[in-house]
């Protein structure tokens, strides 16, 4: 074995142990002291997770009334509230929600663009006409959360990457989200905050322009559940994800399906060779 490891295979092994040396250390440069984000328990994770119907409530309200006077949910209609996997408000509540939003409709007959009454076929309205209108009021644009739970992730390393990838591990936008949104405190000694900027320490850099968008008893909960920031950011996080993944459900029930049968189909094969090769000697 070891005479096969000629001068250029050993220059090759040389190279790739580098380049993957290189890969840790531009990872771990990337991440600076950027601490990472607390793991999460979620109904959803798992092969077999689901959306907890209550949560997802209860963070459409945190949605609702806080993060909506800001970030707009441009792919998500009033309806898609009532389908099955979400938040399975009922058709009357969903119609009752969108009769409370003005919607900018038209052209009428005279050519002009004038506003109604919302509908449950239409998508939520942006706080903002257009980017620079947010730009302009808050000094930047605040993305779209249609998808945002999927959009954002953080680095676990080269080798917990790797156990992702093989697991199908998708919490890393909700966990970072929770995080972002439980993580401002006052910046630590040596750093100067820019003007108009608040520290974070889950935030690539530290600082950012969103204030903290959570405190205690700010959205009260018809079911009683307590309102503190944490249970705020879990609630808000979990209709996040349902937003970005509305069939997740429907998508992990068809794959344990599939795996069934395959499992069926693989005995089944098994028995069948065992059936026809029975009498063959080999």
């Amino acid at each position: 074995m070891f005479r096969s490891l000629t001068p250029r295979r050993i220059a090759a092994a040389a190279l790739a142990a580098g380049l993957m040396a290189g890969v840790v250390t531009h990872a771990q440069a990337a991440g600076g002291d950027t601490p990472k984000p607390e793991k999460q328990s979620w109904s959803f994770s798992g092969p077999f997770g689901t959306f907890d119907r209550a949560q997802l409530q209860r963070g459409f309200k945190v949605y609702k009334e806080v993060c909506a006077n800001c970030h707009s949910m441009n792919l998500v209609a009033f309806r898609n509230l009532s389908d099955k996997g979400g938040p399975e408000f009922s058709v009357d509540q969903v119609k009752a929600l969108a009769a409370t939003y003005q919607v900018k409709d038209g052209p009428n007959d005279k050519g002009e663009m004038f506003e109604r009454a919302g509908r449950p076929a239409d998508r939520f309205p942006a706080p903002f006409p257009n980017p620079e209108a947010a730009k302009a009021a808050l000094g930047g644009a605040p993305p779209d959360l249609s998808l945002i739970a999927k959009a954002r992730s953080y680095e676990r390393g080269v080798l917990l990457s790797l156990v992702d990838l093989v697991s199908q591990y998708q919490e890393h936008g909700p966990d970072y989200l929770v995080a972002l949104m439980t993580g401002y405190s006052d910046p630590p000694a040596g750093v100067t905050l820019g003007s108009g900027l608040n520290y974070n320490k889950y935030f690539p850099g530290g600082q950012l322009s969103m204030a903290p968008p959570l405190n205690p008893d700010q959205v009260e909960y018809a079911d009683g559940t307590k309102g503190t920031v944490e249970q705020y950011a879990k609630d808000v996080t979990a209709f996040l994800m349902w937003t970005a993944e509305p069939k997740m459900e429907e998508r992990k029930r068809i794959g344990a399906y599939f795996m069934l049968l395959m499992l069926v189909l693989a005995l089944f094969a098994y028995f069948t060779k065992k059936k026809i090769w029975a009498d063959v000697p080999h």
